[in-house]
């Protein structure tokens, strides 16, 4: 039984253009491939169940109980969790509106669609930093946005960025607006020490203030950091509780694509199947 939750197939169904998963020569949608994923699931006899997990009890050993929003209990013998994470949005004009059409949260899925072009990076910690030096090796230039004098990322990733003749950091600024009919024409950058407001043209802005893990409902039970990743074992999908695993974005801060959550959702699949095996359920 798959529990699908609020978004059938996580960030995905969110992302256009998909150039970076195994298997296909040329650009693919991203909900056309989940759409792919769920029948292949299907075909093998997966249950697909409309609902949201609300309430979990692992406590005590197998069988574990899942209620959805339906009021209907799941029971099952192992639980894989796997509900991913979420992007954090700046929330300001023109952001939601340009999703996928210029507005992204990853730059190593979505920055080869603007080689040769402006872009911005919006953040100040060590991703903001990664995802900028990344798109300064592809596009012409990177206007990084960061709403302190200082940055929040590590010394090393600072000097780095500071040494790009392909980077300019705007020190206390905000996005404003981000600009645009159709595609992201620009945005709107309000400096926020002398409220001064200045349009940049830009052709992709991407927003690198962190990621939420979807964790909430299991973090009375399973062990996680203090940004709400599951913890795992080593080369493991195991958790704290013997016979629940978690595979995906919500126990990896570090990669975030859609083939290692792929990666680990096999992972964590075989080590379910090795403990159904060992504790003989099946």
């Amino acid at each position: 039984i798959v529990v699908q939750g609020l978004q059938p197939g996580g960030q995905l169904t969110i992302t256009t253009d998909v150039e970076n998963y195994p298997g296909f020569a040329d650009v693919i949608q991203g909900p056309w491939l989940m759409e792919q994923m769920q029948k292949q699931a299907e075909h093998v006899g997966t249950r697909m169940m409309w609902d949201t997990i609300v309430e979990v009890d692992v406590e005590g050993g197998p069988p574990f109980r899942a209620v959805g929003d339906s009021g209907d209990e799941y029971i099952g013998d192992t639980l894989v969790i796997a509900t991913g994470a979420q992007a954090k949005w700046l929330g300001v004009p023109g952001e939601q509106e340009l999703g996928g059409k210029g507005v992204s949260a990853c730059a190593t899925c979505d920055g080869f669609f603007y080689r040769n072009k402006d872009v911005a990076v919006v953040g100040g910690g060590d991703t903001a930093c990664e995802e900028a030096l990344y798109l300064s090796k592809i596009c012409s230039h990177v206007h990084m946005l960061v709403r302190r004098d200082e940055m929040r990322a590590s010394k090393v990733m600072q000097d780095r960025v500071m040494q790009s003749d392909k980077i300019t950091v705007h020190w206390n600024s905000e996005t404003d607006e981000v600009l645009g009919e159709q595609v992201v024409e620009g945005m709107r950058v309000k400096n926020n020490k002398t409220g001064e407001l200045t349009e940049i043209p830009i052709e992709g802005f991407f927003v690198a203030i962190g990621h939420k893990p979807n964790s909430d409902v299991f973090a009375e039970f399973i062990d996680t950091d203090e940004q709400g990743y599951v913890v795992t074992s080593s080369d493991s999908t195991a958790t704290n509780v013997k016979g629940v695993f978690a595979a995906g974005d919500l126990q990896d801060k570090h990669y975030r694509q859609a083939v290692t959550a792929a990666g680990t959702g096999c992972m964590a699949a075989l080590e379910a199947e090795r403990y159904l095996s060992a504790e003989g359920y099946v």
